[in-house]
């Protein structure tokens, strides 16, 4: 995913995640102060951004998720390809938190 496209969707489910809550709370002061016609007149409105937020949060999380899974299957990839770069960063990364963990 472009990282582009990935600022927009973030900014887009917040945009769309502060409509939601704008909507609820005008449900809400509908509903302590107001008649039934302005909680019925709001009510497919709310649902209908209920709906848009949970779907774009449904791709936000499946984006995560693929991009999680391409990153743990190219550092597969690397440590298969290059074991011995691997262990020896590895052990290098060993002795400096040991050094570390000595100090104190």
């Amino acid at each position: 995913m472009d990282t582009e496209l990935q600022i927009v969707t973030r900014e887009k489910l917040v945009a769309d995640m502060r409509l939601v809550l704008a909507d609820t709370e005008q449900l809400l002061k509908a509903v302590i102060g107001q008649s039934g016609e302005k909680l019925a007149a709001l009510q497919p409105r709310i649902e209908e951004n209920i709906r848009n937020a949970k779907a774009k949060l449904a791709e936000f999380e499946q984006a995560a998720k693929d991009q999680v899974r391409a990153a743990a299957e190219t550092t597969d990839a690397y440590a298969h390809e290059h074991p011995w770069k691997v262990a020896g960063f590895t052990a290098l990364l060993g002795v400096a938190i040991g050094l570390l963990i000595g100090r104190r």
